[in-house]
């Protein structure tokens, strides 16, 4: 493809992603570029890889490209412009070379007016910074507030963090083998991967893979999933013979690592309100060899009739996945303060839903994959407050009892960043009933 090819196809994804056509539901970026790439054969993988690249770059910075493309160039925030941005400055494309791609060419951007061309040839040009935190590091200005609350003068640098890529995390399925046994079927496949540092169950790949195509995975060696999601499974301190409520188990990827720590001994019910995902469990439980799982569709008055039953219930609640905004930047785009209105609405829940179906000296274990504070802490603080007689474990107590170690964090429950911690953002805690 040419350069003006390139660029046009980028045009054209990221002008999906923000805008559905009509009729159509919103997709996340991963899988608006899958039905793109799919449905145009001929484009190889070197340049699937150099689009997706571009795409996924903008949206990772676009509040900082729009800031720098209308205080630097003068130009619009639109998908065509942050583009030609992104493959001036990140693609090591010259802004004169990109101008003349701009044509109007079968495959290529609309023509620019002169005054257009001109602007854009000051793309490259020294830059300035925004003068935000949230221009700097590019996530939406209405979060700053809630930002600054958790993290105070280190924002900067952990948000900083959240804009850059994120590795691709795998965890082993102690049912059929070791990590060690695991990362050598790695090798052997020609994968270079090493121990995750927090996570005993972890291997983070060095570069991309096919990981769905390698035998590890067809054979259930191998699941894909970020280490902060492990050690959230790990924190729920499932042992074997235990009663399990997975009560929003979505793909079912927590229920999998539950039946794991539990040695296939004991039980889990993996609920969720979307049949559809649930559905997805059955061929990952038939590959992993776990066979204490049972699964449960929730609707409208269709719950669980397990009052009081399980020793641990594990609640890992819709949000605003502001934790995964290193492999979803396109989410922080679609966020709005309605829908996080309604994710907190629904966390409350959840939790006091939740509540009802521990055991005494039972646990309950609340995570999101956000780092917001009004999804975490937040959250847990009213919960308690209006439940007389619950009360949180302390997160580096609950740490070591799960992994033997000593927590890397010291705050009352387990919060996760890229930057710290080199995971997505994620928040757990631990609760005990009265």
């Amino acid at each position: 493809m040419t350069p003006g090819a390139r660029i046009q196809a980028a045009v054209e994804l990221l002008d999906r992603i923000e805008t559905p056509p009509a009729g159509e539901e919103a997709l996340p970026a991963d899988a608006v570029l899958n039905a793109y790439f799919r449905g145009r054969r001929y484009i190889g993988a070197k340049d699937r890889r150099a689009i997706g690249d571009a795409v996924f770059q903008t949206l990772r910075q676009r509040a900082t490209i729009d800031w720098l493309l209308a205080n630097q160039a003068g130009l619009s925030a639109t998908n065509r412009f942050r583009a030609l941005w992104t493959f001036a400055v990140h693609g090591g494309i010259a802004t004169a070379e990109l101008a003349a791609c701009c044509d109007g060419g079968r495959y290529h951007p609309a023509p620019l007016t002169e005054d257009e061309a001109r602007r854009v040839r000051m793309i490259d040009v020294q830059q300035e910074v925004p003068p935000t935190v949230a221009g700097q590091a590019s996530f939406p200005e209405w979060l700053a507030p809630e930002i600054d609350a958790q993290f105070g003068s280190a924002a900067w640098a952990e948000m900083i963090a959240f804009a850059q890529g994120a590795p691709i995390d795998l965890r082993v399925n102690t049912l059929k083998a070791t990590r060690d046994e695991a990362l050598a079927a790695l090798a052997k496949a020609g994968i270079a991967a090493r121990p995750t540092p927090l996570s005993p169950l972890g291997m983070r790949l060095e570069g991309r893979a096919n990981v769905a195509g390698l035998a590890a995975y067809r054979e259930g060696l191998v699941e894909v999933q970020d280490e902060s999601s492990q050690l959230a499974s790990l924190l729920v301190g499932a042992k074997p013979g235990m009663r399990v409520l997975d009560l929003c188990a979505g793909g079912g990827g927590k229920s999998l690592a539950l039946a794991a720590a539990m040695g296939n001994r004991g039980s889990i019910l993996a609920c969720d309100t979307d049949a559809k995902r649930l559905a997805r469990l059955a061929p990952r439980l038939a590959r992993s060899g776990a066979r204490i799982v049972k699964t449960q569709a929730l609707g409208k008055g269709n719950g669980t009739d397990t009052l009081g039953q399980f020793d641990r219930v594990l609640v890992d609640a819709p949000c605003s996945g502001s934790g995964t905004w290193r492999r979803h930047p396109d989410a922080k785009w679609r966020l709005t303060p309605a829908m996080l209105d309604r994710y907190r609405a629904a966390q409350a829940a959840l939790l006091r839903v939740a509540a009802r179906h521990v055991r005494p000296n039972g646990r309950l274990v609340y995570a999101v994959c956000s780092i917001l504070p009004s999804e975490g802490a937040d959250q847990v603080a009213a919960f308690i407050s209006s439940n007389e007689g619950w009360r949180p474990i302390a997160a580096d107590r609950a740490w070591r009892d799960a992994l033997g170690t000593k927590a890397p964090f010291d705050s009352a429950h387990m919060l996760l960043t890229p930057h710290r911690h080199r995971t997505d953002g994620f928040f757990a805690a631990v609760l005990e009933p009265p």
